[in-house]
């Protein structure tokens, strides 16, 4: 049987964080990790090419290479150096974490990662070259749940390719929480052989084609609960329009979907990772 959560998951650059939006480069979405003054060990110089020069250019130079930031999720083996053992992780604490307890959310649910983006060229600087939209970018299952609170220690020495992880670091609240992802991925009925996080090659657009503003997206009916579906944590009916489009709320990191026998969800996940098959 087909049981699962789906966690719409806001990451990246956007208006708040970062200033602008992140990048999508000849068709593939790039997420641009938001600077911080939180625990970091990691500068966008120590990233892999094409993310210093990204940032620094669409930024205008209001963040600059030796700005740390805040690689999470972490998802791109490619980004900068890694130990034996790595798998992709994501770190969440405070309210964002609290919700995604609230929502029983457990090994073998789905983080699905968004974002805010806009298509670049290069000439002599990397610029926008086309309007904004929220896309889908990539995804995370999770395989184990790591209680990090505030002492690391004991889980860097069971994980040891996890040093480096802003959330691995001393200082956060008691519930800092680390997902690290399944090995492989595992869709109910549906197989696949891939690895249980990664970036789609151009994931999904969520806003849609003709909407005014990047936050009124086109949804499928089972998350709709106008139409019966599962709706999604933070954007009650009233923000579902008589179109079936969503106004997605401003507030809140993680949207949650109980998609727990819903073949037509299943569905939707098998278009979505068709092009990573």
């Amino acid at each position: 049987m087909f049981e699962m959560r789906i966690v719409f998951s806001r990451k990246g650059f956007d208006s708040g964080a970062g200033g602008c939006a992140s990048a999508i480069v000849e068709g593939r979405p790039i997420s641009l990790p938001i600077p911080t003054n939180m625990p970091s060990q990691i500068t966008y110089r120590e990233l892999a090419d094409p993310i210093g020069e990204l940032v620094k250019d669409l930024s205008r130079g209001r963040v600059d290479l030796d700005q740390k930031c805040h690689l999470d999720p972490d998802l791109d083996w490619h980004l900068i150096d890694r130990r034996p053992g790595w798998r992709g992780s994501l770190g969440q604490v405070g309210a964002a974490q609290g919700h995604l307890s609230n929502q029983g959310v457990r090994e073998g649910d789905l983080f699905l990662f968004w974002g805010l983006f806009r298509p670049v060229c290069r000439s002599s600087r990397w610029e926008y070259s086309g309007p904004a939209e929220h896309r889908i970018y990539g995804w995370l299952q999770v395989g184990e749940i790591l209680s990090v609170g505030s002492e690391p220690e004991p889980y860097l020495l069971r994980y040891p390719w996890l040093f480096g992880h802003p959330h691995m670091s001393d200082g956060w609240n008691q519930n800092n929480t680390v997902y690290v992802a399944r090995r492989r991925l595992s869709l109910g009925s549906m197989e696949v052989d891939m690895p249980g996080w990664g970036l789609f090659a151009r994931g999904s657009r969520l806003t849609g084609v003709d909407s005014s503003s990047p936050s009124v997206w086109e949804m499928p009916d089972w998350l709709n609960p106008n139409k019966g579906g599962v709706g999604l944590t933070y954007n009650p009916e009233h923000r579902w329009l008589q179109d079936g489009r969503l106004r997605s709320a401003a507030r809140g990191q993680e949207f949650v979907a109980d998609v727990s026998k819903r073949n037509d969800a299943s569905e939707w996940l098998a278009e979505l990772f068709r092009e990573v098959l």
